[in-house]
């Protein structure tokens, strides 16, 4: 590369920093400044953000229907959580009392925008124009401009002019349409019949093709929402309902047909805007870690590193400019709690690849190559690492993103720009720069740096004691759960997330802010119920505060009533209290346990056809379960609430652990190449070599992560607190797994377990 062109590269990178330095603190800034409003236009102007971080809607729906069972109530509710879904991947839908049901959705403050679209019936009528007789079965009314019904849709149900209905829809998908291409700006719904339906369809649109090209109605909820001319008669079972106002409202109806008809009839009993569940200085503080993190990480890398430290440094500037750029251009993006877990991963991530590469460079130099050539080949040797372990950890979010709901599925959405942003930061922008500054006259070996000769540290020779180690932890885990199920307390500490609760609410006379209720009023309440796992919002457009706890018998409740009474002057006939269901639905938990499983098994796969050894892939997947288990006995051990953020700490670690661990097994699967006998000693000693190359690279990652996340700790409101701590834990666990378990169990696997087990090989000698 020539110097001018050098310039030129260096000075591109620069500006581009800048510029995405700006945008993204202008959307941070305008983000945190729209906590608290309710005008959609003023919060457009940043990231969408969750019921935790910024609050929404709440809508309370009333049971009309009679004796509902319970398999009503349960399939209602999954039911409005796939229709909720349709204005955010973060909402929650849970049972209050035996005959309500309540609805939060994040980002929207218009709750009359959303009351009729969300707990309507959702059944949906194609009708032919004319019966058998030729009777008009709708009109054009010119004086409202649209078309209604000349008869009563029973009449038309039994004389058989609808022709199919809602539940003989296989799939509907939004889509963008135009004479056939998908890149216009039409929106439309596309329906895929099922084949018996398909059939029907096709005799209908057959007949009417025939009929002077009639048409076929499509009548939704009580209105007609499209009613085209039949053009052509359609056989393929397909069908494309057009009319749509804009994209959103076709992604609304195609969520809703696939919902089907709600089993119970739903009245609206209460809607209101609510605040931040986490508190209005959640994000703020989250925010001010991240910043003084990364300023941290920063300064470490360039200490460690000198000019290669530099270079990662505006890498990992351009990565978290650019991530949380696209996190607001995304529009299906809502950022919640989970959300920035994904995002410090990714972080770790970004400084993991940029390590693993100085270290390459530096190995190069010490072979004697000079300093151009090992900039270049330590790029080459790095990627296979780089690439297995991102891509791995992909596929977890990509499969979490297509099974999971929910929290989980945040989660994978912005893992997954986190993976893409860092392996791009890393592998082009970091090498484009190294190669400019090298171009521009920054060629000394004393800029880069040379490896060290390591003495090889006999890891495994401490392998039993590492698995006594973990032993221990995660038996002590299991016995605390046991012992606190034996006192008659739950194995864990469920929060009101997973166990559900009660809701007290009351009108305090003023109006608070939800940082003066987390300051004055929360800690009040959790001296009198003894738990601090307890969530505050305020009301818009009232004095009103709403708190949500554990299960609070009456004597509890009524305790807090006097509380409430005695210290901040509430009128006593104000506060009612009502028991809710768990915002985390059984068919959520369910939906992540299978999405973490199928992940697993992704994983699994993928490493055994990169590493063409499943015994690589088995003792990597082994690895991550000792650091679940071991997250898993500190919330037992220390009584972690078990919340939503449960979920998120899991599979953060779960990426986590399998990243690190690649990084180890890539070096062993390159030292491989060059033993000539695969003996029990050999192979100790590649794994032993290995892992002290890899050693300093593990640590200072796992450092420069868990200063983003002890940060959390120390700044961060009590619910980020309890995220972070566990979060911590699993880090070190994840650590300590990639360099004293996951290694030892593949030798473990490698002396007896397989074709090439060298146990019985030198048995055979």
């Amino acid at each position: 590369m020539k110097k001018n062109k050098g310039v030129a590269i260096i000075a591109l990178i620069l500006v581009c920093l800048v510029a995405l330095g700006y945008f993204a603190s202008t959307v941070m800034s305008a983000t945190i400044a729209s906590q608290g409003k309710t005008n959609n236009q003023e919060k457009s102007e940043g990231i969408k953000l969750g019921l935790d971080l910024s609050g929404g809607v709440s809508i309370t729906y009333q049971i009309v229907s009679e004796n509902p069972t319970q398999t009503d109530i349960n399939d209602t509710i999954a039911k409005l959580e796939e229709r909720a879904q349709s204005y955010s991947t973060e909402y929650s839908v849970y049972p209050v009392g035996d005959d309500r049901i309540t609805v939060e959705i994040p980002g929207v403050y218009d709750a009359n925008a959303v009351l009729a679209e969300l707990g309507s019936p959702g059944t949906l009528y194609f009708i032919k124009h004319y019966n058998s007789e030729k009777e008009a079965n709708y009109s054009y009314d010119s004086t409202t401009g649209e078309y209604k019904l000349n008869r009563e849709l029973e009449e038309l149900l039994a004389d058989g002019s609808v022709v199919l209905s809602g539940s003989d829809v296989q799939s509907a998908t939004a889509a963008y349409d135009n004479g056939g291409t998908l890149n216009t700006s039409e929106p439309v719904v596309r329906l895929v019949f099922k084949d018996e339906a398909a059939e029907k369809w096709a005799e209908a649109t057959t007949e009417a093709y025939n009929n002077s090209r009639d048409s076929i109605g499509v009548y939704y909820d009580d209105h007609f929402i499209s009613v085209p001319n039949v053009q052509v008669a359609i056989t393929d079972g397909n069908c494309v309902i057009n009319g749509m106002g804009d994209f959103e409202e076709a992604k609304k109806l195609a969520t809703f047909i696939r919902v089907g008809a709600i089993n119970l009839e739903l009245s609206e009993l209460e809607s209101k805007v609510v605040g931040a569940q986490l508190g209005g200085r959640a994000l703020e503080t989250s925010v001010k870690a991240a910043v003084i993190g990364l300023v941290i990480v920063m300064l470490f890398m360039i200490v460690m590193y000198g000019l290669s430290g530099v270079v990662a440094s505006i890498g990992l500037g351009v990565y978290t400019f650019l991530v949380v750029t696209l996190i607001y251009l995304f529009e299906d993006i809502t950022l919640t709690l989970p959300g920035i877990a994904g995002v410090i991963l990714g972080i770790g991530m970004a400084v993991d690849a940029n390590v693993i590469i100085i270290s390459r460079i530096r190995e190069e130099i010490a072979s004697g190559k000079s300093v151009l050539a090992s900039i270049k080949d330590g790029y080459k040797r790095a990627l296979p690492a780089i690439i297995d372990g991102n891509v791995t950890t992909f596929i977890a979010a990509l499969v979490l993103m297509w099974l999971g709901s929910g929290t989980v599925k945040g989660f994978a959405y912005t893992l997954m720009i986190s993976i893409v942003v860092s392996v791009f930061t890393a592998l082009v922008v970091s090498r484009f720069l190294n190669l400019a500054l090298y171009a521009v006259g920054f060629q000394s070996e004393k800029l880069y740096g040379r490896a060290k000769e390591r003495k090889t540290i006999d890891f495994l020779g401490k392998r039993f004691i590492a698995y006594a180690i973990s032993a221990v932890v995660i038996i002590a885990g299991f016995v605390g759960m046991g012992i606190h199920a034996g006192a008659g307390n739950r194995a864990l500490n469920f929060s009101l997330e997973f166990a559900g609760g009660t809701s007290i609410s009351a009108d305090f006379g003023k109006d608070y802010t939800v940082d003066e209720v987390e300051a004055q009023i929360v800690p009040e309440i959790a001296a009198v119920i003894g738990d601090n796992a307890i969530q505050a919002s305020t009301v818009s457009g009232s004095t009103a505060v709403e708190f949500k706890t554990r299960t609070l018998d009456l004597e509890m409740r009524e305790a807090v009533n006097n509380m409430l009474v005695e210290k901040f002057d509430v009128d006593e006939s104000t506060i009612e209290s009502q028991s809710i269901g768990s915002t985390i639905s059984s068919e959520m938990r369910k939906d992540a346990i299978i999405a973490v499983i199928v992940a697993c098994i992704c994983m699994l796969l993928y490493i055994w056809f990169r590493f063409k050894d499943i015994r690589f892939a088995s003792s990597a997947i082994l690895a991550l379960v000792n650091d679940v288990l071991v997250v898993l006995t500190a919330y037992a051990l220390i009584r972690i609430s078990v919340g939503g953020t449960f979920i998120a700490c899991m599979l953060t670690i779960v990426g986590y652990s399998v990243n690190d661990t690649i990084v180890v097994f890539d070096r062993i699967r390159e030292n491989m190449r060059s033993m000539k006998k695969a003996t029990r000693e050999t192979v100790a000693e590649v794994a032993n070599q290995s892992l002290t190359q890899t050693l300093s690279r593990s640590i200072n990652t796992s450092i420069t992560t868990l200063v983003m996340v002890l940060l959390l700790f120390i700044l961060g409101v009590a619910s980020i607190r309890e995220f972070a701590l566990p979060l911590m834990v699993g880090l070190i666990s994840g650590t300590y797994s990639s360099i004293f378990i996951a290694t030892s169990l593949w030798y473990e696997m490698k002396l007896h377990l397989g074709k090439s087990r060298l146990a019985k090989k030198e048995k055979s000698k």
